[in-house]
């Protein structure tokens, strides 16, 4: 395969660059500002992609983020690419916080009460998951399944997570989107703007050497006039 690495990196080491990039967040960063500017689509597609992935940041949506983000940028028409890079921002630093913001947002907007740290919702989730894994192969077993766990989960953390995380995504999306428009298109002026210089650079740079061709014509055919003898009188002719 021609991009593909020729060491490949254990799990480890990809697990390790997903909580902290070898190259440290701000050169992550960077590189996703760069290649969300790099995009060859239309500036406002580019900025409602960005829109459609800061969005599906928020929500609980493990495992189908970027599914989630790709579909929402193709029902608005925005750049799917850009959504998907835009997903980037959500991280192990970030998603905490986001989640402890969304859950009291909801609780609020509920009339509910809960009182949870990140600790407790890490453990919430975990347990979550090992129950939904149990009652999973309880089907090919005797044991019984469990549900009051996951039922406790959905209303006390799921539903509200989910409530509020709404408002925040949509005030994330509207900002990102009017933010990142005028970088998308500064710098596709830029980018045209450069690219119209080079080509006026090559077209001068031809102008010029077709001029210092002709010019060496003209002096080769004058150096040619010069060296030639001058013309023999004709037979018969009478000199003066």
């Amino acid at each position: 395969m021609v991009f593909k690495r020729r060491d490949a990196r254990p799990w480890t080491r990809v697990a390790a660059d997903f909580v902290y990039p070898r190259s440290g967040w701000r050169r992550a960063s960077n590189y996703l500002l760069h290649r969300l500017r790099r995009l060859p689509d239309d500036p406002h597609r580019i900025a409602r992609g960005v829109a459609a992935g800061m969005f599906c940041n928020f929500p609980p949506l493990f495992g189908v983020q970027m599914l989630s983000a790709a579909l929402l940028a193709w029902m608005f028409r925005g750049n799917v690419l850009a959504a998907l890079l835009a997903t980037f921002v959500s991280n192990p630093l970030t998603t905490p916080l986001t989640a402890l913001l969304s859950l009291e947002l909801g609780h609020w907007m509920l009339g509910t009460h809960g009182t949870l740290d990140v600790n407790m919702l890490v453990h919430a989730f975990s347990d979550a998951g090992t129950e939904i894994w149990s009652n999973i192969v309880a089907i090919f077993t005797h044991e019984p399944t469990r549900w009051y766990r996951l039922k406790n989960f959905f209303f006390s953390i799921l539903l509200p997570y989910t409530v509020g995380s709404i408002l925040p995504g949509i005030v994330a999306s509207i900002a990102s989107y009017y933010l990142s428009l005028p970088v998308i298109v500064a710098y596709h002026k830029l980018r045209d703007k450069r690219r119209i210089e080079r080509a006026e650079k090559r077209r001068t740079g031809q102008m010029l050497d077709i001029a210092q061709a002709e010019a060496a014509d003209w002096q080769a055919l004058e150096a040619d006039q010069d060296t030639m003898p001058p013309p023999r009188p004709a037979p018969g002719a009478k000199n003066d």
